[in-house]
């Protein structure tokens, strides 16, 4: 083998060697690229998917500030809260002895209707888990 090379110059030898050296370097060059090239792809996803997320909650937002600046909310709410009528309507309120006078009533019973027992919330809960 060393008569093949023998009659190759050192300069030639060099130039074969810095070919090598610039090869490996850009082969370092185009891995390295690549590789950030796949770190601003994973960025791109995970900006998107954020994105996307803020935008259903924009979106939700704005459709719940529509419902409660809308007419019909105000109007439940000054009912429920502040106890306001409409021009036209009628309040009914049950009180618990009117139940009672209608679940004696022999067709009331048939029909199954839903009565008040006159505990509080509180007695509810304690009857619910502890018995009576």
């Amino acid at each position: 083998m060393s008569s093949r090379f023998s009659h190759t110059s050192n300069l030639t030898k060099a130039i074969i060697i810095i070919e090598f050296l610039l090869v490996a370097y850009l082969v370092y060059s185009l891995t390295k690229n690549v590789y950030n090239s796949y770190q601003v792809d994973k960025y791109i996803e995970a900006f998107e998917q954020e994105n996307a997320q803020i935008e259903e909650e924009n979106k939700q937002k704005t459709e719940d500030y529509l419902y409660f600046t809308s007419e019909e909310y105000i109007d439940k709410i000054a009912k429920q809260n502040l106890g306001m009528v409409n021009p036209g309507e009628e309040i009914i309120i049950l009180s618990p002895d009117v139940l009672e006078e209608d679940i004696s009533d022999t067709e009331a019973v048939d029909k199954n209707f839903a009565t008040h027992s006159g505990k509080s919330n509180m007695e509810k809960w304690w009857s619910f888990f502890f018995g009576d």
